[in-house]
């Protein structure tokens, strides 16, 4: 069964895409014909491009990858933060930091700063600055926290990206594909999907669009993070399962090694009586 159906696409807006004169031509496989102008997207194949998408997404989520959200344009910003941390998932929402992947080690660097500022609060080092200087901190930390605070817990570089608007988000598209990070992406009719590994022919302008399309992405993820943790339970079970079974076995071990001792032991008495007996 398909993650999204084609009248909740419709009723989405997502077919809509963009004037015929605004078109990229490598679209073409996606378009399902021109309506007063305007590009129509094939949503047959927008449902199948989703589910495919899905489907890795949740393998990467059960796998514990992490996959890093880009959108900063106005209409998807919120949308993107809402659905990407209810899965615990980093994202971008306001301007992408440059070489945030292929030069990530500074990147790591900044967030660290901030981890040292919020350290300066609490152990009472921040209360013996001056005026001027505190201020010129907890501007920066506000900065800093604007720009990185959605992307903390992003320890080492995602195991995929996943965009919405690929031509406004060029930069990040470009970095993942010069480090081979796979990317997935809602792409309109007037962007490039050749540097897009996992292509969804979708209209990126509008939020409830956007909504649709992340909400089955989201899901799929969830799946794969609520499979992942009933594994391990499995695992941590029969890992408690496992220690009782070793213990009786090597109480069993232990039984029979005295025992042998104690047999040749007694073979040896034995043999000893008979000698002297003799």
């Amino acid at each position: 069964m398909s993650r999204v159906n084609f009248d909740q696409l419709l009723e989405a807006g997502v077919h809509f895409g963009h004037l015929k004169r605004k078109w990229n031509p490598a679209m073409a496989p996606y378009i399902f014909m021109e309506r007063n102008g305007i590009h129509i997207i094939d949503l047959y194949k927008t449902v199948a491009k989703v589910d495919e998408a899905a489907e890795v997404m949740k393998n990467l989520a059960k796998q514990g990858k992490k996959v890093l959200f880009v959108a900063t344009k106005k209409q998807a910003k919120q949308v993107v933060a809402d659905k990407a941390s209810s899965i615990g998932m980093p994202y971008v929402i306001e301007r992408w930091p440059g070489g945030m992947l292929t030069n990530f080690p500074t990147i790591r660097k900044a967030i660290k700063k901030m981890a040292t500022i919020d350290k300066m609060t609490k152990d009472g080092t921040f209360d013996n600055l001056s005026k001027r200087e505190k201020l010129q901190i907890t501007r920066q930390r506000a900065k800093l926290e604007k720009t990185l605070g959605s992307i903390v817990d992003l320890t080492r570089l995602p195991s995929a990206l996943f965009v919405v608007d690929v031509m406004k988000e060029h930069i990040a598209v470009r970095e993942a594909n010069r480090l081979g990070i796979p990317v997935f992406g809602m792409v309109d009719t007037n962007s490039d999907p050749n540097n897009i590994d996992y292509v969804i022919p979708a209209n990126d302008d509008a939020t409830k669009s956007v909504e649709v399309v992340l909400g089955a992405i989201c899901e799929a993820m969830n799946e794969g993070l609520q499979e992942r943790k009933a594994e391990k339970i499995d695992t941590e079970a029969a890992g408690e399962g496992e220690a009782p079974k070793r213990e009786r076995k090597a109480k069993a071990a232990v039984k029979r090694n005295k025992k042998e001792d104690d047999d040749a032991l007694n073979a040896n008495v034995a043999g000893k009586f008979a000698k002297d007996e003799e």
